[in-house]
């Protein structure tokens, strides 16, 4: 394998550690609308599982609000049901064909654990940095 190869590998195992990250980042509930807290759900609709940005379209009209309008009005049950037995920790309320989840204020609780996430996630950079450099 010559040197290219190897770089090329190396950066593209790079590119997906990136890419994971910030995905799994995207899903944090920081107290913020984020489409990203919901887009990953996996929703059981048509006989078999799919993930709820293929099923709706997910906004967020104000900073604290998400609105879930799927494409099906037949798949409305399906998206609530998904949302409500997720890990996100929102109750979805229904409005039609418009699920709407509010998202709630950050408890104490919340913000000391991602404070300390924050924390450890600095070590970790300063860490990998301190490897890169090597």
């Amino acid at each position: 394998m010559s040197r290219d190869d190897i770089l090329l590998e190396a950066e593209m195992s790079m590119d997906k550690s990136v890419d994971y990250m910030v995905h799994e980042f995207a899903a944090v509930r920081t107290g913020k609308a984020s489409p990203g807290l919901v887009e990953n759900v996996d929703v059981h609709a048509y006989g078999s599982t799919m993930k709820l940005k293929q099923l709706a379209l997910i906004t967020t009209p104000e900073s604290r609000l998400l609105v879930v309008q799927p494409f099906d009005a037949g798949t409305v049950q399906d998206i609530e049901r998904a949302l409500k037995e997720s890990k996100i920790g929102i109750m979805p309320a229904v409005d039609g064909k418009i699920i709407r989840l509010p998202i709630p204020e950050l408890s104490e609780e919340r913000r000391k654990e991602l404070a300390r996430v924050k924390s450890i996630d600095d070590h970790l950079k300063h860490k990998e940095a301190e490897i890169m450099k090597v």
